[in-house]
């Protein structure tokens, strides 16, 4: 992952809106009702083409399929891998356990479920992830982008969304599912694309799931979930991987967020040399200031969010360019990818922010990036 041509480059963190159509097959399918293989095929092929292509027209230099295939970035591998059965019950976030009043109206627009493995992990169908890559490729050869890449489920944040009743532990239920994840890595990275590893867990568990435990009872926790990615990973060039970890990508009060301190030396754990954040939102925009003290290591970058993936607010290119200069002053203009908090369609049932207006605030992203740019090379 280059991270610049004498300017700062833009990206996002996976998921994009997903046509209507599209979309409702998906939660079709999640929800066993029965769908036309073949309309669906040709609807998702058209929709990786198309979103490729806009987001090269817009002008961000590092694309992917928009995950326009998965019904959501946590919960995809039950339809892949066989041991999964049901549904688990969803969890509450702590902080809106604060304001009952607020939760009662307060939609997150999941609606997908949540199958939980019952049984011994096994391949059940290769083929979404064989047209995954297929379709991409395609969408890639014919929009040539300065770089693509795709996101795959970490083992710690499958663990979390895709409950265990069956092996004998967490540590069992990670190991059993590295092998699989490993499989999936290997092969994105074999297609010419460069690996997003989703790890959210790592802060967002904490106050939506994992909350009973103790601080040292979480940092276990995290710590055998990234020792799980290392060996999943143990193959690719760390150069070739990002992490995103993030606190839930939900329009909620956050005050149980873990600060970025707490995360980032966890993160750093992991062997992708980039690391992805949240640095927009109101709860984690004030972040950057840690980068005053804390040393980055020579060998990693970082890619926080200039955009709130949460809210229909489209920010002014002017305030991106002030977050991107503020990244850029501290650790160096090199070392500085810019991109969006989170996804705009973390799942299939995603209804937080307009699509279009996710698009228009993709735009105001290069905009700000080309703004920055001016002032940081050519000020």
């Amino acid at each position: 992952m280059p991270t610049h041509e004498g300017r700062i480059l833009t990206t996002h963190v996976g998921s994009l809106p997903r046509p209507p159509g599209l979309r409702a097959m998906l939660l079709d399918k999640d929800a066993g009702k029965p769908v036309d293989q073949v309309e669906f095929d040709r609807l998702l092929t058209d929709a990786v083409k198309e979103t490729v292509q806009r987001q090269v027209a817009i002008g961000l230099d590092f694309v992917s399929d928009g995950e326009m295939g998965k019904i959501a970035y946590s919960t995809y591998l039950a339809d892949r891998l066989a041991g999964y059965s049901g549904s688990g019950p969803g969890t509450v976030a702590r902080d809106m356990l604060d304001f009952p009043d607020f939760m009662k109206t307060a939609s997150r627009g999941l609606g997908i479920k949540r199958p939980l493995c019952e049984g011994p992990l096994g391949m059940k169908n290769p083929e979404p992830l064989r047209a995954d890559l297929r379709n991409f490729k395609s969408a890639a050869a014919a929009s040539s982008p300065n770089g693509a890449f795709m996101t795959a489920a970490s083992p710690g944040v499958t663990a979390y969304f895709l409950r265990n009743r069956y092996y004998p532990s967490h540590e069992a239920y990670l190991a059993a599912l590295v092998p699989f994840l490993r499989e999936e890595y290997e092969a994105i990275i074999a297609a010419g694309f460069d690996l997003q590893l989703d790890c959210p867990d790592l802060a967002m568990a904490r106050h939506l799931g994992y909350s009973d435990l103790n601080d040292a009872g979480f940092r276990r926790l995290s710590e055998t979930s990234l020792e799980a990615l290392n060996e999943a990973t143990r193959n690719i060039d760390p150069a070739r991987m990002r992490l995103h970890l993030c606190w839930g990508n939900y329009a909620g009060p956050h005050h149980y967020d873990l600060p970025l301190e707490a995360v980032l030396p966890l993160a750093l754990r992991s062997r992708a040399r980039a690391i992805s954040f949240e640095g927009a939102n109101p709860r984690h925009e004030h972040e950057w200031e840690l980068f005053e003290t804390f040393r980055l290591p020579e060998d990693r970058v970082v890619v926080p969010g200039m955009i709130d993936s949460a809210t229909n607010f489209i920010e002014h290119p002017r305030l991106v360019a002030q977050r991107i200069e503020r990244y850029a002053r501290v650790l160096g203009r090199e070392r500085v990818v810019a991109s969006v908090d989170c996804g705009f369609g973390t799942s299939a049932g995603s209804t937080g922010v307009d699509a279009g207006i996710a698009w228009a605030k993709l735009e105001s992203l290069v905009a700000g990036a080309k703004i920055a740019s001016e002032r940081l090379w050519r000020a």
